[in-house]
């Protein structure tokens, strides 16, 4: 019975982080119109299936990390009850904010999860240093650090266009649009056709980059780097989730390690097909105004910081660093949003009590 029960709530985590993660590896091609909604999720898709089919060989840390040893003591932390009150907290939270559109860290939720059910199951004997020393820390700078880089970086990439005369280039959009005018005292009301005509307008006009650097054109340039980034981002993601979902089926013995790693990366990738579209436009057009530039230079900061932490073991958040960056380069470039950040900083904020408040009243109810 409990090996059912947690796998069922371990893939069901997996599906809300495939569904509120997957989609932010790519959101900068989407909201740069480098390429539609359906390439950028099957590009999605499939970096990030290649990362959690890696992550078994390349982020074992983690594994330990999330098991919730350290936390509590071995014997509840072993216990079938215990791994399903976190899968349950994690999982319902983050499908809570999928559904409202808002770009949560999966890590937060299992971070919160853990909290909360250790201390149903053991109060204030829970370890705190260690949850401060592994989890806390790591989960606060991550987007800090993002954010600088990502205005040190934007601002290198921008020297350097400059440098190499990599010039922007506008469309200017010419035609007619229709408008009803009132006629005969405002009772009636008749279309009339006016020229208008737009230059630098987000909703008409499309940024490019012009010239060519050591005789390649620079928009494809642009554009196959922001790709392989976009690409790198999403490996990454999947090499620094998969492990930690993957932790809370290790009390089922019935699965090898190999195999719950494929039900988990399975989930995931179904989930970010089936259910990501509305964090997808959170992510990709309301933090900031978007360009190829400013994607590359987002991704490739996301892309670095999640695979070295991945590699050394650090649980950092997808989420945070992404969304960091992207804002990062948003700050740089006078872009930002900073009222929809604001409110997406919230839900950060409320990520943790409400998933440790899931998970403690889960561990209390289901029998030990």
């Amino acid at each position: 019975m409990w090996a059912f029960a947690i796998f069922v709530a371990t893939v069901f985590l997996a599906y809300a982080n495939g569904a509120n993660d997957n989609f932010k590896g790519v959101a900068t091609l989407f909201g740069s119109q480098t390429t539609n909604y359906k390439i950028a999720i099957w590009w999605a898709t499939l970096t990030t299936f290649a990362g959690s089919i890696c992550s078994v060989i390349f982020a074992n840390a983690l594994l330990k990390n999330f098991s919730g040893k350290g936390l509590v003591p071995d014997a509840i932390a072993d216990t079938g009850s215990f791994h399903l009150a976190v899968a349950l907290g994690a999982a319902i939270t983050v499908i809570l904010a999928t559904v409202t559109g808002f770009p949560i860290s999966t890590t937060h939720g299992i971070t919160g999860a853990l909290t909360g059910a250790g201390l149903a199951a053991i109060g204030t004997q829970l370890n705190f240093t260690a949850l401060g020393k592994s989890f806390f820390i790591p989960l606060l700078l991550s987007p800090l650090i993002a954010m600088m880089l990502g205005i040190v970086l934007y601002s290198l990439l921008h020297y350097f266009r400059t440098a190499f005369r990599i010039e922007k280039a506008w469309c200017v959009c010419v035609g007619n649009q229709q408008q009803l005018i009132p006629v005969a005292m405002g009772k009636e009301q008749a279309l009339s056709l006016y020229p208008e005509i737009a230059i630098d307008t987000i909703a008409n006009c499309n940024q490019s980059y012009v010239g060519k650097f050591w005789g390649v054109d620079s928009q494809k340039l642009v554009d196959a780097c922001h790709f392989l980034s976009a690409g790198a981002v999403s490996f990454a993601r999947g090499l620094n989730d998969t492990p930690k979902i993957l932790a809370l089926l290790l009390t089922v013995t019935t699965f090898s390690i190999k195999g719950g790693m494929l039900a988990v990366g399975l989930g995931i990738a179904v989930g970010g097909l089936l259910n990501a579209r509305k964090v997808a436009m959170t992510v990709s057009q309301k933090i900031t105004t978007l360009n190829p530039g400013k994607g590359l230079a987002a991704n490739l900061v996301t892309g670095f910081l999640v695979i070295f932490a991945s590699r050394m073991g650090v649980p950092v958040s997808t989420t945070h660093v992404s969304v960091g960056s992207i804002f990062g380069v948003g700050i740089i470039s006078k872009t930002a949003h900073l009222g929809v950040f604001s409110q997406v900083l919230s839900s950060w904020i409320l990520t943790l009590p409400i998933a440790a408040i899931i998970s403690s009243v889960s561990y209390l109810l289901l029998p030990k």
